[in-house]
This record gives structure tokens, C-alpha cells and sequence, in this order.
């Protein structure tokens, strides 16, 4: 409950600073500049460096990638149809098929399956989710944003140069390696600024007066990420696999997350549709706590 009282909390503190008028217009821009360069990638060398791979939980991996490559087949299919523009396309495909794993997810596998399995939403966050940012999001967004047009060694050369993946390539090749305790401490404590910040963010940048304007691009976005998206992932495990159990409910569980804070971040440092990416997360996250209960219902059904 703490969790989501600071969610909801951090999201208002935005959206009154903005009304106030006491922050620059552009404040947006200096949070998520600390968010990309210090919050990200002291959290990627915390947790990656703590990864330890295990063949049996391939499935709770794969669904990040299974998910993010049906919105990315998605989202290009329907701007193509709609004509949208490849900015749109990138801020739906990275805000419409990452799943808000970690933040939202943990707590709400705690309510729902007990503090014994948030090892396997760790896992999920990290081996799957976090990692698909770290990679294929990143380079996406290079694509789509301020790659676009740009040849493929410059896009690459962005990817490359991201601060998170920099610490993502870095925390892989210091897992041989033991980090003092001062560091460890050090990188928990400015990764926690994380969430806080991102949500100040997101609340400063939200303008509801946006949403008559991106109705059609939000509907779509939301309704794929909490509806489409999990049931394909639960029809193609539970259902085509015949998987069952408590490890393959929590998996399905965690795709049903609203849009993930990360993505949302690295969708507005490339200019991905900024307005619609913070609609996405300022109404996805809050209108998951609805959807979420709902998915847990129909998975105990189907076992």
C-alpha cells in the first residue's frame, strides 16, 4: 500500500507543481536527463549484477520479448493503416508492450501471491522486461525518435552510447565481481530516486486537455497493453503450451501491468509523441489497479 500511495503521490506533486507555475516550463527535461544518466543505469548495475539464470523459469523470461515483439508487429501494422507517424508508432510501441514489472508489479504480486514469489518478479523484471528496454527498446527508440532517418551505424552509435546500456554491458561483466558495500548502498540509493522522479515527471508533463487530441492513439495503446497483449500471452502459454501453475499465473500476472515507467522515459529523452506517452502512463498505471484484480480473477480460473 506504501508503494501506491507514493505512486499516486508523486503523480499529484507533478501536476500541482506544474500548475503553480514556480518550475520552468521545460523542468520536465532536467528531471529525466538525471533519470537517463544517474537513476536508470545505478539500478542496472545493482540488479543485473545480481542476475543469476535459471533454464527452468524460461517462459517468466520470454514473455517480455514475446510481448514487445506482438506490439512492435502490432503498433506498425495499425500506424501503417492509420497513417500514423513513426513518432506515434515508437511512444505506442514502447509505452503499449513493456510492462511496469517492477514498481507496480511487485507490490501487486505481494498482494496477490505472497512475498514468496517476488524472486520470480524480480526475475521477470530484470531477465526479461528491463533487459528488452536495455536493448531492443533503446534501439527502437533510437529508430523511431531521433535516429529516424539517421543510417543504421549512427542509430547504432546511439545505442551504444546510452547511458543504461553502458551500465547494462558493464553490471554483465562485473558479476564475477564482489561490490563493496559502500557501492551497493550508493547505487540502492540513487536508484530509488528512480520512481519518485519519474513520476514527478510524468505529472508535470500531463496535460488532460491533450487527450481529445490522442483518444483513438490512447485507447488503442491501453487497450493492447492490458487486455490484448496479456491474453495472447496467456492463450500461447496456458493455452497452445498447456504451461499451468503458480509461476506461469504470476508470469501472465505481470504482462497485465499498465505501461512501464521506463520506457515512458526513454520514449520522451527521444521525443516519441511526448504528450501521448505521458497520457499512456499517467491514465495506464492508475487504470491497471482496475484491470489488474480482473486478471488474477480469471487466473485462478484457468488454473
Amino acid at each position: 500500500m506504501d508503494n501506491f500511495i507514493l505512486l499516486v503521490a508523486c503523480f499529484v506533486i507533478g501536476m500541482l507543481l506544474r500548475r503553480s507555475g514556480r518550475l520552468p516550463d521545460n523542468a520536465h527535461a532536467a528531471l529525466n536527463g538525471f533519470l537517463i544518466h544517474v537513476s536508470l543505469p545505478a539500478l542496472t548495475l545493482l540488479y543485473v549484477h545480481d542476475l543469476r539464470i535459471n533454464v527452468s523459469l524460461l517462459l517468466p523470461v520470454a514473455m517480455a520479448w514475446l510481448m514487445f515483439a506482438l506490439g512492435f508487429v502490432f503498433f506498425k501494422l495499425v500506424g501503417k493503416i492509420w497513417a500514423l507517424p513513426a513518432s506515434t508508432i515508437g511512444a505506442l510501441t514502447l509505452t503499449g508492450s513493456l510492462a511496469n514489472t517492477s514498481f507496480v508489479g511487485l507490490p501487486m504480486i505481494e498482494a496477490f501471491y505472497g512475498p514468496k514469489n517476488l524472486g520470480l518478479g524480480i526475475l521477470i523484471d530484470q531477465m526479461g522486461t528491463y533487459m528488452v528496454l536495455s536493448t531492443l527498446g533503446i534501439f527502437l527508440a533510437a529508430g523511431y525518435g531521433q535516429g529516424a532517418g539517421l543510417g543504421y551505424r549512427a542509430v547504432l552509435r546511439k545505442v551504444l552510447t546510452f547511458a543504461p546500456f553502458i551500465a547494462f554491458v558493464a553490471a554483465l561483466l562485473l558479476i564475477p565481481v564482489h561490490y563493496p558495500s559502500w557501492f551497493e548502498g550508493l547505487l540502492r540509493r540513487l536508484g530509488t530516486t528512480l520512481v519518485p522522479l519519474a513520476l514527478v515527471s510524468v505529472g508535470y508533463q500531463i496535460q488532460w486537455s491533450a487527450v481529445r487530441g490522442k483518444l483513438g492513439e490512447l485507447c488503442m495503446g491501453l487497450g493492447f497493453k492490458l487486455v490484448v497483449a496479456p491474453a495472447v500471452i496467456a492463450l500461447l502459454f496456458a493455452g497452445l503450451l498447456g504451461a499451468r501453475g503458480e509461476t506461469i499465473q504470476i508470469t501472465i500476472f505481470e504482462a497485465a501491468m499498465g505501461p512501464q515507467i521506463g520506457a515512458a522515459i526513454v520514449a520522451v529523452e527521444h521525443e516519441l509523441d511526448p504528450s501521448l506517452v505521458t497520457l499512456m502512463v499517467g491514465i495506464g498505471i492508475p487504470l491497471s489497479f482496475l484491470t489488474v484484480p480482473l486478471w488474477w480473477h480469471f487466473l485462478k480460473i484457468i488454473g
